[in-house]
């Protein structure tokens, strides 16, 4: 199974023969936009891996009301409880952008990390950051007004299609972002007076990134930050195994 048509930098981390030990175990899927992997409290059977596909972790609130705590791209991965001694997920998992993803079966990934400390270590960088992404989304929902939100929200979006332009309707970010439909459309008119975006038909392409980036709250300036430490640090961590 070749790596080279589909990439994820969460394992690209890690030292080439545990790499290969865990694209053995995997296969390469094609997901579907609007699929939904899993629903709370469903026992966990795969974890992912996206490569070119993005995956959100919903939770439901208020009615039929849901709010999106977490984006996953090529930048991680989908099935940390396992990691934790849980054998269920605790929100929705769904797909936002159709592409590829290795899936690797529940049991051999819980064995391989109880085996592999290279792993280990990895993955539970990876936990750190997620941790980090879901408080800094619930202060973005409290604090910050619904401009910077989808600002930030986009800039996201566009990091993990590596592409513009990118699909993204008014009603999906409502739903992640847990505002109204009339909100986020006069929000989207702000951004594109301002020329940082322009849309059509659900489809978005960022005109000016920096400006976008000024646009958003300090939260994605922050993710920002956190996710480039954890990459220093599994870097540094990394030579440092390949050394002894």
């Amino acid at each position: 199974m070749s790596p080279a048509p589909a990439r994820n930098r969460l394992l690209e981390r890690l030292p080439a023969n545990i790499l290969t030990g865990v694209r053995t175990e995997c296969e390469l899927v094609e997901l579907t936009r609007g699929d939904v992997l899993s629903e709370p409290r469903e026992r966990i059977r795969d974890v992912y891996f996206p490569t070119d596909s993005f995956l959100s972790l919903v939770v439901k609130v208020a009615g039929n009301a849901s709010l999106e705590v977490a984006l996953v791209g090529n930048e991680g991965m989908v099935g940390i409880p396992l990691m934790l001694g849980a054998e269920t997920k605790p929100l929705r998992v769904l797909v936002q952008r159709s592409g590829k993803a290795w899936r690797m079966k529940a049991e051999a990934f819980k064995q391989m990390t109880d085996t592999s400390e290279p792993l280990r270590r990895e993955l539970n960088q990876y936990v750190f950051s997620r941790f980090a992404q879901v408080a800094q989304n619930a202060i973005c929902t409290n604090a910050h007004q619904i401009e910077a939100r989808l600002a930030r929200r986009l800039l996201m979006m566009q990091d993990r299609s590596h592409l513009d332009p990118f699909h993204a309707t008014h009603e999906t970010l409502a739903s992640v972002l847990s505002a109204r439909r009339s909100s986020v459309t006069w929000a989207a008119i702000a951004l594109k007076r301002k020329n940082l975006i322009k849309y059509h038909r659900g489809t978005v392409t960022v005109l000016d990134r920096k400006g976008l980036e000024g646009a958003s709250c300090e939260c994605y300036r922050g993710s920002q930050s956190t996710a480039a430490q954890i990459q220093t640090n599994a870097s540094r961590e990394l030579s440092a195994l390949q050394s002894t």
